[in-house]
C-alpha cells in the first residue's frame, strides 16, 4: 500500500455498473496496488435508463467487491452520483480517478475526459489500468444484450449479477 505522510491514498472509480462485470472487478482488484481506499461511484444520470436500480447496483457492487477488498486489504466505499465524476471524486476526497481501458477507442475517449477533468480539478490525477486479456471484451451493454436474448452470461458476470439481470428481465 502506498501511504504518503500517513495519509490514505483515495481513488474514485466511476461507472454505471449496470451490471457489475468481471471486467469491473479486475480493475477494482488491481486498484489496490495504486490506492489504499477506493470509492466506487455509481452514476445515476437522468438521461440513461438502467436495467438495474441504483439501489440494486449498490448492493451488487458491495457484495461482489467485499471478498476482493478483504483479500487485497483495500478499503472500499460505494456511492451514487448524478453529476460530473470529477465533482464526485472531489466529494470523496479522492486524489486519483481510476479508469479501465479495453481498447484504442476507450483510450481516445478516456484521454479526452482525463484532460477535461484535469482542467476542472488539477489536483486529481487520472490513472488508466489496461483491461486484462481475459476481461478485455466485456462491456455491460453487450452483456445485457446477450442476457436479453437468453444467452449465457456466466463468463462475464459474477453469479449475483447474473441472477439480478435475469430477475430484472423477467419483470
Amino acid at each position: 500500500m502506498l501511504m504518503l505522510l500517513g495519509m490514505t491514498r483515495t481513488g474514485f472509480y466511476p461507472g454505471s455498473f449496470d451490471p457489475i462485470t468481471f471486467g469491473h472487478l479486475d480493475i477494482i482488484a488491481r486498484s489496490a496496488r495504486v490506492v489504499d481506499k477506493l470509492v466506487i461511484g455509481i452514476g445515476t444520470h437522468e438521461g440513461k435508463v438502467p436495467l438495474l436500480s441504483a439501489e440494486k447496483r449498490v448492493a451488487l457492487v458491495q457484495a461482489a467487491v467485499q471478498p476482493i477488498a478483504e483479500h487485497a486489504g483495500l478499503k472500499t466505499d460505494v456511492v451514487t452520483f448524478n453529476g460530473l465524476a470529477v465533482d464526485a471524486a472531489k466529494k470523496a476526497h479522492a486524489r486519483v480517478i481510476i479508469r479501465g481501458l479495453r481498447d484504442a477507442s476507450d483510450f481516445d475517449y478516456e484521454v479526452q475526459m482525463a484532460q477535461m477533468n484535469g482542467s476542472l480539478a488539477p489536483d486529481i490525477e487520472t490513472v488508466f489500468l489496461a483491461a486484462s486479456p481475459a476481461t478485455r471484451m466485456i462491456a455491460s451493454s453487450l452483456v445485457k444484450q446477450i442476457a436479453r436474448m437468453g444467452g449465457d452470461t456466466s463468463l462475464f458476470l459474477p453469479e449475483i449479477a447474473q441472477e439480478a439481470v435475469k430477475q430484472a428481465l423477467r419483470t
